[in-house]
């Protein structure tokens, strides 16, 4: 007869890229083995960092024999950056009242704002079981060394269903994205929208281009060493712009071209031959990830043609169906890209603290639901008849 164990993992490592990717699948890049593990061995996530790696494995084990079932990721967390679901509020409040808010576990992917699956199961049928156990076993971790709480950051929406029903609060935000309606080129994209929308980002393209700015696409492989470090340059003064410093180093951008090229590639801005801009995207079987940019001095609407305009004209030139550019950012829905739910959820240790947020997620959720809905009427395509 076979039963259930959890272990938790300081390293990602302990449970192998095979047996991590034959679960987790390959097709989503952020969670697959190799950004995982490059997060963990360029010390992106370590204690330092605030990121320690304490991830989930199942077992199902029989006398003679443990089969791995289910993971998910895990992480010990002692800050709250990099997470993009914001819960300084939260941490604040903890704090005046003579509470510790961290350390609190979070399961996400770091730095990385992309919906997409945190619990992958071996078999669907016993995710019900798997779940409940998950919840019941994390919580009793937390408890153990007095984390304060638990938070699952842009799971797929059944999964927070799931973990909705098993009594872990439900949490709303919204971000935007693209999509690929069948377009046959931009300019087909362009038709679809009203006059004034589309002459205006015609003119922002025309802007960049009587700059003498073109742009240059180099897929994962063979993005050479100049270009890592030049973009690696622009993504830095980028956070030092906002007195920040970059979650991300050049080694961990340059092991991902390494371990996975073919899910990524840079999009570099020229201008009198020089590299002068860059952005690095991430794709899948049918998504585009729009994730880090850069630039070496301020060139108006150079941004938005990195990041926005040369995204597009790559879904509609590869055939991908959508285009997530990151999270927050209401220019872009006069770009075509149309708000979206996200979810999350959250378990607190403290009760009293617990029922507060809960109130507060309440009024929040009907708050997010109508700027959803608000900034959809914003959108600048043209009503069908």
């Amino acid at each position: 007869m076979q039963k259930l164990e959890i272990h938790f993992v300081d390293s990602i490592a302990e449970i192998g890229t095979g047996a991590w990717n034959e679960l987790a699948g390959t097709d989503n890049p952020f969670t697959r083995y190799e950004f995982l593990h490059a997060l963990e061995q360029t010390g992106c996530t370590t204690a330092v960092t605030g990121w320690t790696p304490h991830h989930v494995a199942v077992y199902a084990a029989t006398d003679t024999l443990k089969t791995l079932v289910a993971i998910m990721p895990l992480y010990l967390k002692t800050n709250s950056y990099g997470e993009y679901v914001f819960d300084w509020s939260w941490a604040s409040a903890y704090q005046s009242h003579g509470y510790k808010y961290y350390p609190k576990f979070v399961s996400a992917v770091p730095f990385t704002p992309s919906v997409g699956s945190r619990l992958f199961v071996r078999e669907p049928e016993s995710r019900p079981e798997i779940t409940g156990l998950i919840r019941d076993k994390v919580i009793e971790k937390a408890e153990f060394i007095g984390a304060s709480s638990w938070h699952i950051l842009f799971p797929l929406e059944n999964e927070h269903d799931d973990f909705d029903q098993l009594g872990i609060s439900s949490r709303i935000a919204s971000q935007f994205h693209w999509y690929n309606k069948s377009y046959t080129s931009f300019d087909d994209f362009l038709n679809g929208l009203y006059s004034r929308k589309r002459k205006s980002i015609r003119k922002e393209r025309h802007n960049v281009a009587a700059q003498g700015i073109s742009f240059k696409i180099t897929e994962g492989n063979d993005i050479d060493e100049q270009q890592w470090q030049l973009f690696f340059r622009f993504y830095q003064s980028t956070y030092m712009m906002r007195g920040m410093r970059g979650y991300l180093n050049q080694n961990f951008f340059q092991t991902l071209s390494a371990t996975m090229p073919e899910q990524v590639f840079m999009v570099s801005a020229i201008q009198d031959r020089q590299m002068i801009a860059a952005a690095l995207f991430f794709k899948s079987r049918n998504k585009l990830f729009g994730r880090y940019w850069g630039s070496a001095r301020d060139h108006q609407f150079l941004h938005f043609e990195t990041c926005y305009y040369q995204g597009q004209d790559y879904c509609i030139e590869h055939g991908l169906e959508s285009f997530d550019s990151g999270a927050q950012g209401e220019h872009k829905i006069q770009r075509g890209f149309e708000p979206i739910i996200t979810y999350s959820n959250h378990w607190l240790a403290n009760q009293g603290f617990a029922a507060a947020i809960e109130n507060f997620l309440d009024e929040e959720r009907d708050h997010i639901k109508r700027y959803v809905k608000q900034a959809s009427a914003l959108l600048p395509y043209k009503k069908e008849c």
